[in-house]
């Protein structure tokens, strides 16, 4: 249930900021923006994953099947960088009297009990750091997606994307698939003509895409830890 954030009604609210599955991180994937790429590329496969208005939305890659985060190791989330859509948690931006306000989701499982987690609020009502610092991220979230939408359209309006299967052998010889995603058609990319690479530079959206593009090797340590799962 999300509520609008405020605090007198929130006033003893505190937020868990462990990383697990018993707090909620059981998911394969999660929306990025294009100024993200840089540093999830060191870490995650980028991929472009189809939405219900005929785009698509940049997704990094935690795992190869639903509620699957191979990230996830008992000790927290193995990996130096957080997307913001998961760094914001239990946070979202609404709009309320024509502003943007802060949201909270009062059923997700990051919300405390008890004198765990992070306080949201001071004793007298002023925000806390962590909850200053969770206001900054939903921001860079909010404006990264904006440019992450023109970036997109960019792709598209060259057809720069393409769908992909990602085959995977397991120990005992099965297989399995990975689908319903898209990457970065390279030799699309490589035909592009002066005029159209000069205007992808102008706009800087060369090195997000070659980021993109990098970032696919990252499959092969991800199915490393797919196997290893299973085995």
């Amino acid at each position: 249930m999300l509520q609008l954030l405020n605090n007198v009604q929130h006033k003893d609210l505190r937020v868990i900021t462990q990383r697990g599955a018993q707090w909620g991180d059981d998911f394969m994937s999660a929306p990025v923006t294009v100024d993200e790429f840089r540093k999830l590329q060191a870490h995650y496969p980028i991929v472009f994953q189809p939405d219900d208005k005929g785009g698509f939305v940049p997704t990094a890659l935690f795992g190869l099947q639903h509620g699957q985060n191979l990230f996830l190791d008992g000790q927290g989330w193995d990996a130096d960088y957080l997307p913001l859509s998961v760094q914001r948690l239990p946070f979202s931006i609404g709009i309320a009297d024509d502003e943007l306000r802060m949201m909270v989701d009062m059923d997700s499982k990051r919300i405390a009990s008890g004198a765990e987690g992070e306080a949201v609020f001071l004793p007298q009502g002023g925000m806390t750091d962590f909850i200053e610092n969770a206001n900054a991220v939903l921001h860079a979230l909010h404006e990264g997606l904006q440019a992450t939408t023109d970036f997109v359209q960019t792709l598209m309006r060259y057809e720069l994307l393409e769908s992909f299967v990602l085959d995977v052998e397991r120990p005992d010889g099965s297989r399995g698939q990975l689908v319903g995603y898209y990457i970065l058609n390279e030799e699309r990319l490589a035909a592009l003509d002066t005029a159209t690479v000069g205007l992808l530079h102008q706009a800087d959206y060369l090195q997000p895409i070659y980021m993109a593009i990098a970032s696919l090797s990252n499959f092969r340590a991800l199915i490393k830890r797919h196997l290893a799962r299973e085995a």
